[in-house]
């Protein structure tokens, strides 16, 4: 099983939203017996809450559920139980690595950095545009998958 686990600051907009887009995709591909999609925040502030209510409308125009979904914070087992942990910008990688112990891996690595953007998933929490978000992690998450296809020969 390949486990792959997205990263924001609070684990309601970016990483619920990257975790919903890459579980349909993987089940699209009929693939969801291979792959495993998880997310998680650096931050506590959020622990056990849904997504964000403009995450979850967003996701819904697209027909991706977010039932079940629910907050918790980036633990330090979560470096052994993921083959991926991606941060959504680069304060999310740096804040990643101190509190997994200042590891420095290749597992870990900030998402649109997959994608020709190479920059950071805006945070629609500050910014309202979930759209924009939306299309961004939908890039990053093909991506993504592309990478896992051929790394695994999936």
């Amino acid at each position: 099983m390949i486990r792959v686990l997205f990263v924001c600051l609070g684990n309601i907009c970016r990483s619920p939203m990257a975790e919903a887009v890459m579980r349909d995709l993987v089940e699209k591909e009929h693939l969801s017996h291979k792959v495993e999609v998880d997310s998680a925040a650096t931050s506590s502030w959020h622990i056990g809450d849904p997504p964000h209510r403009g995450t979850q409308g967003k996701l819904k125009e697209y027909g991706i559920s977010t039932k079940g979904m629910q907050g918790r914070q980036l633990q330090k087992a979560d470096f052994e139980n993921f083959d991926y942990i991606i941060g959504m910008d680069e304060s999310n990688i740096r804040n990643i690595r101190t509190m997994l112990g200042n590891l420095d891996s290749t597992k870990i690595f900030r998402f649109l950095d997959l994608t020709d953007h190479r920059k950071d998933v805006p945070d629609p929490y500050y910014t309202g545009d979930f759209q924009e978000t939306y299309d961004l992690v939908l890039e990053g998450c093909h991506a993504l998958l592309e990478k896992i296809k051929g790394q695994y020969k999936l």
